[in-house]
């Protein structure tokens, strides 16, 4: 059994994160959230030890690691633009970490940790769900057994609806979330890389604060991408059916379906990175770059 930290307990993503760590069998021994609204800690640890200030935190950990008591894992759920400085804690601790995507803003930022992996001797793993998806391996698979000099095109629509908060949240600050291409598309773009190669060319069609799209090229695809947040730009098929979400993805205009099957994706990361497969600060580095280079284009 392993001992775990979680930061940033109270965030969307932080409950998937406690379900892994207790069905791989291991422990949370104590949560981070400036918020305190986090009963969902019960469903899970309700013996986890929760602070709302960062140095009291710090201080419960050094006493216990002072104690005997050995952090094997910081797991990072906190907004985009502190995961840098969270993922830093996690190493000076003498733990290895576990970040939620984008594990950081800009790909300097990751050549930044590569060093500090080697000063601490620990390691730095994300979460790449789309990489464990049924649907997507069986793509992969398909594209690595085809022709290695086919150009495949593909259009990828992605619109996830939210309310007016979102602008006053950090993530509706493109200093603070990286912008909708980082805060909802970098798995997508991370998975396109993985399957068609390094990416060659971006541009830039919409920028607006709920909608960005553009073309991406890579060895092996020529790629129209839309992400919005704005329900307005739901399929009417879409709305007609009472969704707040539509995500298609289709090559040379074949439908792949892979809408469901994202549930247990995050156990399926967490059995990985504890087998010592995991995907770590080298394999995230290129989805990081393609974001980047999206958000500084006009």
């Amino acid at each position: 059994m392993k001992n775990f930290l979680l930061i940033g307990a109270a965030g969307y993503i932080a409950p998937r994160h406690m379900k892994s760590i207790k069905e791989t069998g291991n422990n949370l021994i104590a949560a981070y959230d400036p918020y305190d609204g986090v009963g969902v800690i019960d469903s899970h640890f309700p013996q986890a030890h929760f602070f709302t200030e960062f140095e009291r935190f710090d201080r419960h950990i050094e006493k216990i690691k002072r104690a005997g008591t050995k952090i094997d894992y910081v797991s990072i759920c906190s907004p985009n633009y502190l995961h840098d400085s969270h993922i830093r804690y996690g190493l000076r601790i003498g733990a290895d970490v576990i970040c939620e995507k984008p594990l950081v803003l800009n790909p300097w930022n990751v050549d930044a940790l590569i060093e500090l992996e080697e000063e601490y001797n620990n390691k730095v793993h994300t979460i790449l769900q789309l990489r464990h998806h049924e649907a997507i391996l069986e793509l992969k698979n398909k594209i690595t057994n085809g022709p290695s000099d086919k150009v495949y095109d593909i259009d990828l629509t992605y619109i996830t609806s939210r309310g007016n908060w979102y602008f006053t949240s950090w993530k509706g600050n493109e200093e603070k979330s990286g912008g909708i291409a980082s805060n909802i598309g970098v798995h997508f773009f991370d998975m396109l890389q993985w399957i068609f190669g390094p990416m060659e060319n971006s541009s830039a069609d919409i920028k607006t604060k709920d909608t960005n799209s553009g073309k991406l090229t890579f060895k092996q695809a020529n790629v129209n991408w839309y992400l919005s947040i704005n329900a307005n730009n739901l399929p009417q098929q879409a709305k007609n059916n009472g969704l707040s979400t539509f995500r298609t993805l289709s090559i040379e205009g074949e439908e792949i379906e892979f809408s469901k099957g994202f549930t247990d994706l995050h156990t399926i990361s967490y059995q990985h990175i504890l087998d010592g497969k995991g995907y770590g600060l080298a394999d995230a580095k290129s989805s990081i770059e393609i974001v980047s280079k999206i958000r500084n284009q006009k």
